[in-house]
């Protein structure tokens, strides 16, 4: 699917020109008047990311911000405002806007903005998609496949295991083989490392041995 370049601004002129500005880049735009609308419509948006207006009637951008990071915290944030407000630029950028512009900027800018945001999009999305799938791989192993997989992670030799889940070290190699086949790694680091990815265990503690 396309990404949406989603504007959220309550000034209809500006909202219009934006839009069709990056339409004639070639971009996919989606418009809406207030961040309420957005927010309402938020369900059903295409993934992408949201040029969102500082100062709009009702909820404030830096509201719809906060509720976007709740919600959809993968749809990276460019503010844009018509008054330059460091205090509110700070603060935007510190709960994750990937840029602040003023009105002003030039069409370079502003499209070198949507660009970075969109960029930052496709990398999260793929590591959302990576994280999805180790997930689904970890949950499909047996009962006994997912005891010794959180033993084997966490350092335990062949023998610790047997003798924690009261199996001979034979039995043990077996599961351990067929673990590291279901999940489609070749060494006991990769699978400490979807461990890690998943949170299984702690990545700065992570050190796979045997």
């Amino acid at each position: 699917m396309k990404p949406v370049v989603h504007i959220v601004d309550d000034d209809k002129s500006y909202r219009t020109a934006t839009a069709r500005l990056l339409s004639a880049h070639g971009l996919k735009v989606e418009v809406y008047e207030s961040g309420d609308q957005f927010l309402a419509r938020l369900p059903d948006c295409a993934p992408g990311c949201v040029l969102l207006d500082l100062q709009m009637p009702g909820q404030s951008g830096l509201q719809i911000q906060r509720r976007l990071c709740e919600l959809a915290p993968q749809l990276p944030v460019v503010f844009l405002t018509g008054e330059g407000d460091i205090k509110a630029s700070v603060e935007a950028m510190k709960a994750g806007a990937k840029d602040f512009l003023e009105k002003s900027s030039s069409t370079a800018a502003l499209m070198e903005a949507v660009d970075r945001a969109l960029i930052q999009f496709v990398r999260q999305r793929a590591g959302h998609d990576r994280l999805q799938a180790q997930q689904a791989l970890v949950a499909g192993l047996s009962p006994r496949e997912a005891e010794v997989f959180r033993l084997v992670i966490r350092g335990r030799l062949n023998k610790q295991v047997a003798y924690a889940l009261g199996i001979s070290e034979r039995t043990v190699k077996v599961h351990r083989h067929q673990v590291m086949e279901k999940l489609g790694v070749h060494s006991l680091a990769e699978a400490v490392s979807i461990a890690a990815n998943i949170g299984l265990i702690d990545k700065d503690t992570a050190s796979p041995v045997g």
